[in-house]
């Protein structure tokens, strides 16, 4: 494969750096969000004749997105040279609760670590109640806004901390559920309008 070694195809002429693939293994990903719609269409045309009742009970109607097949990719709207270029099609389940409280405490760059840095280089405590991070996380998962969605809604309840307590006196800063959901009312009033 030829690669432009600045990236882009601006300059056509441009000398190409080739690239052996052999070894390289590509992973596409992404949301598809409606590609449910198109397997469901799917898989209520494809049963037809005796034993149809039989067949449509069988199909979980809550996860459909186990059933997606390269038809369904393409019905999507990705072009066929693509669709045909992927060899094994998979699908990730989305998140649950404990995996996205998981995301928000545990790993090492986990955000409250972060936000919790982030005051502590102003010289001040930052401390949460534990029912703060399951409003956290039940809002992100009522909002369908995924493990990305923890960030903006941390953002949301921090945000006005992190600019008015370095200039006061206060060394200790603890986040209660009334003044979490205060901050994301407030930020989900902005998503529905």
């Amino acid at each position: 494969m030829n690669v432009p070694p600045q990236g882009g195809r601006k300059h056509p002429e441009q000398k190409m750096i080739e690239v052996d693939t052999k070894n390289i293994l590509f992973i596409c990903g992404g949301a598809f969000e409606g590609i449910d719609r198109k397997i469901a269409q799917r898989l209520n045309t494809q049963v037809v004749g005796y034993g149809t009742h039989k067949q449509r009970s069988r199909v979980n109607k809550e996860n459909l997105i186990q059933y997606v097949a390269p038809q369904d990719l393409r019905a999507y709207g990705l072009i066929p040279e693509i669709v045909g270029r992927l060899p094994v099609l998979t699908y990730l389940n989305a998140l649950d609760k404990d995996a996205l409280r998981a995301i928000l405490t545990q790993p090492k760059n986990a955000l409250i670590k972060q936000y919790t840095h982030l005051f502590a280089l102003d010289g001040i405590t930052l401390t949460f109640d534990e029912d703060v991070f399951d409003f956290i996380v039940d809002t992100s998962i009522a909002y369908k806004l995924g493990a990305r969605g923890l960030r903006s809604i941390c953002e949301a309840i921090m945000v006005d901390a992190m600019y008015e307590m370095p200039s006061e006196t206060v060394k200790v800063f603890h986040v209660t559920l009334p003044y979490a959901k205060e901050k994301v009312d407030k930020f989900t009033g902005s998503l529905s309008s």
